[in-house]
């Protein structure tokens, strides 16, 4: 039985993240710029990042004015309900300048630190994916009506598909080309989408079977890790911890636990 509470929190992240989608999908200005930078020149925030975080946090604070927030363009408050908003406005922010099509809108419902709501809109994929803690994921697309997501069957490693991202600071990328080398051979293929909310979502709705990055911000992946978990994945970051700006690591179980032991092997969590 699904908490009320959690309900409600989840129709909210839903609405938010759906109008934040429509106006990043339709109000994309033709001569889009940068806005400004944040850990290096090729890390940009826009003005439409800036403007979908204000109709998000504008839209929940206006229905509970008690929650705290945690945005990854400014928005932090620490609220006194015990609720706290972790909201990527514009997870793919370089895809979307460059009109690429695979970027996201991430809101997810945190209870006592514990993530309990979660949803993904990707506007240009037409699809929109949900869940709450025990209630299953869902997604809505151009298939007829909702459709709860499972994870693919797993396969041995070396027929897995996963997918990666890579950090914009030049040492740090560095760092990850040379670990993908590494995994490259004991895999089917590495995939690089450009955003961690629909990396991981692609996970839940069968069509990857593991995916990793370093230097994830808990904005980056809050919702999308609900939504892999609730579709039967596991997730994690170094053996024995959580998903973490060290490492996150997300795959069906079979393959979570080679992938997690062969990315600790290449030392996938520092420079």
């Amino acid at each position: 039985m699904t908490d009320p509470l959690h309900q409600e929190l989840l129709e909210l992240a839903r609405e938010a993240a759906g109008r934040a989608g429509e106006l990043l999908r339709d109000g994309r200005p033709a001569d889009l710029a940068v806005a400004a930078t944040k850990s290096s020149p090729i890390d940009v925030v826009t003005e439409m990042d800036l403007a979908a975080e204000k109709l998000i946090t504008t839209l929940i604070a206006g229905r509970r004015p008690q929650d705290g927030f945690l945005g990854e363009e400014g928005a932090s408050t620490e609220g006194s309900s015990g609720i706290r908003w972790v909201i990527d406005p514009l997870d793919g922010t370089v895809n979307y300048l460059y009109g690429l099509p695979t970027w996201s809108v991430s809101i997810a419902a945190e209870q006592d630190g514990e993530t309990v709501a979660g949803a993904v809109v990707a506007p240009m994929r037409g699809e929109a994916y949900h869940a709450v803690r025990g209630g299953g994921a869902w997604a809505t697309g151009a298939w007829e009506g909702e459709r709860e997501l499972t994870c693919r069957p797993s396969p041995p490693l070396d027929q897995a598909l996963v997918s990666t991202g890579f950090n914009y600071v030049a040492e740090v990328r560095a760092h990850q080309a040379e670990v993908a080398r590494h995994l490259v051979p004991r895999l089917r293929d590495i995939r690089r989408g450009g955003s961690a909310a629909v990396d991981l979502c692609d996970l839940a709705a069968g069509r990857l079977d593991g995916y990793y990055e370093r230097g994830l911000h808990p904005w980056d992946l809050a919702a999308g890790d609900l939504i892999a978990r609730e579709a039967g994945a596991l997730t994690g970051g170094r053996p024995g911890d959580r998903p973490s700006w060290d490492l996150t690591v997300a795959a069906t179980p079979g393959v979570f636990e080679p992938l997690q032991q062969l990315l600790e092997d290449h030392g996938a969590w520092h420079d």
